[in-house]
């Protein structure tokens, strides 16, 4: 049974190569954004176009992670981990000859989807090695990774400015190395459950739970808003406060950095206290401040301030949701419901900015978006604390259909959400 001792050997070392991993992966998922107005400008492309070129690895990197996440459950990490990065590197070598063909650039960014899969992975792997009292936290470091967004579009302009296919290189480089390092770095718990079910079976049992769903909808508000501020608050900078694009880049990165750093703060108070807890009010600090921007404060102090604010709280919210999925999913299906959890939190980030600017363009403000964002954030403020928290640890009558006694065997239902060191070795 597991318990809340000192993690065993080899789990901080599968910790760090995931985190590496992740980042790198996430910087490969991004490389076209920061170059998108150099394509449209070389490729005389429409801002339509230039969306979609932006918007292909994304979309097929949230939705790769279903698969990406059931291949993991069955197969592992050691195997998974390595050929994704391995495979990422085809279509980032694969933007250089294509880069004055604008279908060329979709396919390889379709392909780069593939780096974006990686999240995935990575969940059931950090939460197999970590008892449940550090789980929290260590899924918020490995969460830390989505910096590598932030990382790509501050140095891949700047490395592009010393030759235009230079950061393609360095990038593939970087993942080789990692593909090469993480195949003897990166192990699968001996003792994690191993589900032999078919690999539609499996994705069909984890989309059927409805706690599946449930945090779902808490990550696409939690890291839905984290993506969605990346993607437009530069222009809600530019066009409100009439900042430089310089300026409303650098205040977007630290937007970005600070919704990064609170990951593992999520995830370290989802150890002390119940997960559901910190998610509320995390989002209630989210509802708050974006109610004080909706009134348009001064940039500086009031509205900086709140925007900072609001980052914390997203970023928090990104790291106790899937302290929560930890909690409240069976191990076997860890990566399976990681995949979709993942995938809708990714695709919840497109519908803000689309919404933002359809506002903005209707009434010439951005206060209706900010009210919206904050009615939605309340929702899921109030869901998770009248209803998360109460969820008994993978409980089948809690999170979706009752399981078969294959399913569970032996497992007490009357266990309370918040008990830690219970065994997770139910098969599939």
């Amino acid at each position: 049974m597991q318990t809340d001792a000192k993690p065993p050997a080899g789990a901080y070392r599968n910790l760090a190569v995931a985190t590496v991993g992740f980042a790198l992966s996430f910087w490969a998922w991004d490389l076209i954004a920061p170059l998108a107005a150099d394509y449209k400008a070389r490729l005389g492309l429409t801002d339509f176009q230039q969306s979609v070129l932006v918007a292909v690895p994304v979309l097929v990197g949230s939705l790769g992670r279903i698969p990406a996440g059931a291949l993991t459950d069955r197969y592992g990490a050691r195997i998974v981990f390595p050929l994704v990065a391995a495979l990422t590197v085809v279509p980032v070598l694969l933007l250089i000859p294509t880069r004055d063909s604008y279908a060329g650039i979709l396919l390889a960014g379709f392909l780069l989807g593939l780096g974006g899969t990686t999240f995935a992975i990575g969940v059931p792997l950090v939460n197999s090695w970590f008892p449940p009292r550090r789980r929290g936290f260590a899924l918020g470091v490995f969460g830390m990774g989505t910096g590598g967004v932030a990382l790509s579009g501050y140095f891949t302009p700047r490395i592009a400015a010393h030759g235009e296919n230079l950061p393609f290189i360095v990038v593939a480089i970087a993942l080789a190395v990692f593909a090469v390092a993480a195949a003897f770095l990166i192990t699968d718990r001996p003792d994690r459950p191993v589900p032999t079910a078919p690999l539609s079976v499996r994705l069909r049992r984890a989309a059927g739970l409805r706690v599946t769903w449930e945090l779902s909808a808490l990550y696409a508000i939690g890291f839905g808003g984290v993506v969605a501020f990346g993607v437009y608050l530069p222009t809600y900078l530019k066009t409100w406060y009439e900042l430089s694009p310089t300026d409303a880049g650098t205040k977007a990165a630290g937007f970005a950095l600070v919704t990064v750093a609170c990951r593992p703060v999520g995830g370290r108070l989802s150890d002390r206290f119940h997960p559901a807890v910190v998610t509320a009010g995390a989002l209630a600090l989210v509802a708050l401040f974006a109610v004080v921007q909706a009134f348009d404060p001064p940039l500086y102090p009031l509205g900086t301030l709140a925007l900072l604010l609001m980052a914390a709280g997203l970023g928090a919210a990104g790291g106790s949701v899937f302290a929560l999925v930890s909690q409240v999913t069976p191990q076997d299906r860890v990566g399976s419901v990681t995949g979709i959890v993942g995938a809708v939190g990714g695709l919840g980030g497109f519908v803000p900015p689309l919404l933002m600017g359809a506002v903005y363009s209707a009434k010439g403000s951005y206060s209706i978006g900010f009210m919206l964002l904050s009615d939605l954030a309340l929702a899921g403020c109030v869901y998770a604390y009248g209803r998360m928290r109460n969820l008994e640890p993978s409980s089948g009558s809690a999170a979706g259909p009752s399981p078969s006694p294959a399913d569970a065997p032996g497992r007490s239902r009357t266990e309370p959400a918040h008990t830690p060191g219970r065994s997770r070795t139910d098969p599939a």
